[in-house]
């Protein structure tokens, strides 16, 4: 579950799916890498949470593989273009972390802001639309991780289960995970009504699907945390 802090060439990773599935799974904050090496100003960011999404690829290969569900996985971190933001968005481009600058989006301009969206951007979603279109009838899911500590604030929230429109398919999987005795919260830490379940809420609503978005707590995916745990409940959830 380490970080992938390497070179890349492409944006996405695709993972194979049953025709039949109920759920197409993305999972946009996958990778920690970069199209060329990390700036030694930014080294510091490369394992934390501003960086990616630790063990969200784990989680999200695993529920794939549990479901036979179909996965498009991104490949770049979220500092370099965040894949789970419109492309016009102003936090499309990070330039701050923890107070400090982050020198790998100091001074971009608009140039380079549309290279990286078209590099990058554009093709994980040109992907996750061909994966939801050949689906047809799938619910899409997008799979997150959140960090335990936030500006200093513990979170007790251990599953979070994002939602825009689709409230009644939220509140089966959230009944599911409390009934196993998960601290599972609704639209917590983040609402999936306010633009950051993008990526599950565009292309569903593109194709007149229902999207989710779950957020996990990272220390219970951890190789020391309770990752098979989480994967039992959120398998049994998922499948209720």
């Amino acid at each position: 579950m380490g970080a992938p802090v390497r070179a890349l060439e492409r944006a996405w990773e695709r993972v194979a799916g049953s025709v039949a599935a109920r759920w197409v799974l993305c999972c946009e904050h996958a990778s920690a890498a970069l199209p060329g090496p990390w700036p030694a100003e930014d080294l510091w960011l490369a394992e934390t949470h501003w960086a990616w999404d630790p063990g969200a690829a784990w989680l999200t290969r695993a529920l794939a593989a549990g479901l036979g569900a179909p996965a498009v996985l991104g490949r770049v971190s979220r500092l370099w273009v965040d894949l789970n933001r419109d492309a016009g968005a102003p936090d499309l481009l990070r330039d701050r972390a923890e107070g400090r600058a982050v020198s790998l989006n100091r001074g971009v301009g608009a140039q380079e802001r549309q290279e990286r969206v078209r590099r990058w951007h554009r093709p994980y979603h040109r992907e996750l639309a061909a994966l939801v279109a050949a689906h047809r009838g799938a619910a899409v899911l997008s799979v997150h991780s959140f960090t335990p500590v936030y500006e200093g604030v513990r979170r007790e929230v251990e599953i979070g289960v994002l939602y825009d429109r689709d409230r009644e398919l939220a509140e089966r999987v959230h009944g599911a995970l409390l009934a196993e005795g998960w601290r599972a919260r609704l639209n917590e830490p983040y609402s999936g009504a306010n633009g950051q379940m993008f990526s599950a809420h565009h292309h569903a609503s593109g194709a007149g699907r229902a999207a989710l978005e779950l957020e996990i707590r990272q220390d219970l995916l951890a190789v020391d945390g309770r990752a098979p745990a989480v994967l039992r409940a959120l398998l049994g959830a998922l499948r209720a």
